[in-house]
């Protein structure tokens, strides 16, 4: 277990029994804010919260008496590193077989010997054409010295993620050799394949390629190559054992030649293969080497010092009075970075029905998991919410320009309501809605103009509205309770002027007037 603070250099200590046969060991994964911790160490030191502490709060129900720390040397602190990032790559090695007009076999995509035009243009698309001789960046397991895998290959970059495209046509290619085993010694030890099809290309099945390493083919048909109307259709195989992964493809959607459609390729193809690590074959693997890790510091990396030292006898201590341990901070999670989560039932409008879900809410987004099907059912930017609409055990986050979700607590959770709505207070710049029952004057106006997308534009001075509370730049999510995102311009003009009690939900302004959106 790591313990670390901005600027300072982490604290290692080793989870295991001081015998040397150990049965079971298991990685204990988590993190929490200093002061969230009660602790008997003033927060915010230089030394940091004591690890007897973070553990005796994280993880109560440890022994923490069978622990010892961990040896100071280089080798601890490189495995424990491995340990923690074990499954976090940020570069990827992703094949890409050629597929000519009337071929779907893998011996045929594998004997192209050169690229068409179509595939140059996709190619040209998704990357970039590098020399492998002295090529200084991921080369994915390529030759940078002699040629021998070839002398170009195709490279790019996502996000923060490397991508190196073992192409087949871009391999050595061998006359008179139907295998072609240097090229599919690379492409065949891929996890993720792009099929890329001409038009004529016959349909596409994982049944003709022979590998036990490809667990996901992502098929990209090419139509109209090399026109002003090009674009691209995609499709999705995977193995039985690999989870479903986003981004999802709309169905009977085509893609323009475009900056969009290579981004939205390349996050597939990076969930993809974070996909296929979730398999049982991946997944065993990746269990054997942490338990492999585990077992070797638990026997070889682990000192005779105690983290718990108080048992020992001091005499300084008997004359000293213990300190008594700080409470936490009250609240002091709700500033945390990653997601705080809660289970809640979430309105699903389509369909009539509750659905039971997590509601997680980082400081970046806001989302919905759903926990039967373990898909995200919705998501959005903390960026984006503007305001929030609670009641005892219900709640209406706003976001964009007046959408919502609608959220329930399960039963005898409704304090977890208050929670989120502090947690949106915190992480967002949204604010809680304010019903209004607006006044007609003499004449039957309402003393305040709204624009086509729900804001105020202007309130009459000292009108009824402006007693009210409205002001310029209120933005109205509900009038009469009609939801004003479902309304045009003219319907919410008309839907003012005609009703004989108007009622309304809106989220007040920023303090400079200008709306949250």
């Amino acid at each position: 277990m790591a313990s670390s603070r901005c600027g300072q250099k982490p604290e290692l200590v080793q989870q295991g029994h001081e015998a040397a046969g150990v049965l079971r060991l298991i990685t204990l994964r988590g993190s929490i804010l200093e002061d969230a911790t009660p602790t008997a160490t003033k927060h915010g030191t230089g030394r940091g919260l004591p690890l007897k502490d973070a553990l005796e709060y994280v993880i109560p129900e440890l022994n923490i008496h069978c622990l010892r720390l961990a040896l100071n040397t280089p080798k601890v602190t490189e495995q424990l590193l491995k340990l923690d990032e074990q499954g976090l790559c940020r570069k990827h090695k992703v094949g890409i077989l050629y597929c000519k007009a009337g071929q779907s076999s893998e011996e045929e995509m594998y004997n192209n010997e050169e690229a068409g035009p179509a595939f140059e243009e996709f190619l040209a698309l998704i990357g970039e054409k590098v020399c492998l001789k002295g090529f200084t960046k991921y080369a994915a397991q390529l030759d940078v010295k002699t040629d021998s895998t070839g002398t170009h290959s195709l490279y790019t970059t996502y996000q923060d993620y490397e991508i190196m495209f073992h192409v087949s046509t871009l391999l050595p290619y061998t006359p008179n050799n139907r295998q072609q085993l240097l090229r599919k010694r690379h492409i065949g030890n891929d996890i993720v394949t792009i099929i890329f099809q001409e038009p004529g290309a016959l349909p596409f099945t994982p049944k003709n390629i022979r590998s036990h390493f490809q667990h996901v083919f992502i098929i990209v048909r090419a139509h109209n190559p090399c026109t002003d109307n090009v674009c691209y259709s995609m499709a999705v195989t995977r193995s039985k054992d690999a989870p479903p992964f986003g981004p999802p493809i709309p169905s009977g959607t085509t893609f323009r030649k475009s900056d969009v459609f290579r981004d939205f390729l390349l996050a597939k193809v990076i969930n993809a293969e974070n996909a296929a690590h979730k398999s049982d074959k991946f997944h065993t693997m990746a269990t054997r080497t942490r338990q492999e890790y585990l077992k070797d510091l638990a026997e070889n990396c682990v000192s005779n010092t105690p983290i718990d030292s108080t048992g020992k006898f001091n005499l300084i201590s008997l004359t000293s009075k213990k300190k008594e341990k700080t409470k936490a901070r009250a609240g002091a999670e709700q500033h945390s970075a990653g997601a705080i989560a809660w289970r809640v039932a979430a309105q699903d409008y389509a369909q009539g029905v509750e659905i039971d879900c997590i509601l997680g809410i980082s400081n970046e987004f806001v989302v919905l998991l759903d926990l039967r099907t373990k898909e995200v059912v919705f998501n959005c930017y903390c960026g984006d919410v503007i305001g929030w609409t609670p009641d005892s055990s219900t709640l209406k986050i706003f976001y964009g320009r007046g959408d919502h979700i609608f959220l329930q607590a399960t039963e005898g959770s409704v304090e977890d309501i208050r929670e989120i709505v502090q947690r949106l207070k915190v992480m967002t710049n949204g604010w809680e809605t304010v019903d209004m029952t607006l006044r007609r004057n003499g004449l039957g106006q309402l003393g305040f103009h709204v624009k086509y997308d729900g804001t105020v534009a202007e309130v009459e001075d000292y009108g009824f509205a402006w007693q009210a509370g409205l002001r310029q730049g209120s933005r109205l999510v509900e009038i009469c309770k009609v939801a004003v995102v479902t309304l045009t311009h003219d319907q919410m003009i008309d839907l003012l002027r005609t009703s004989v009690t108007v009622k309304v939900v809106i989220i007040p302004p920023f303090d400079d007037g200008t709306p949250r959106r």
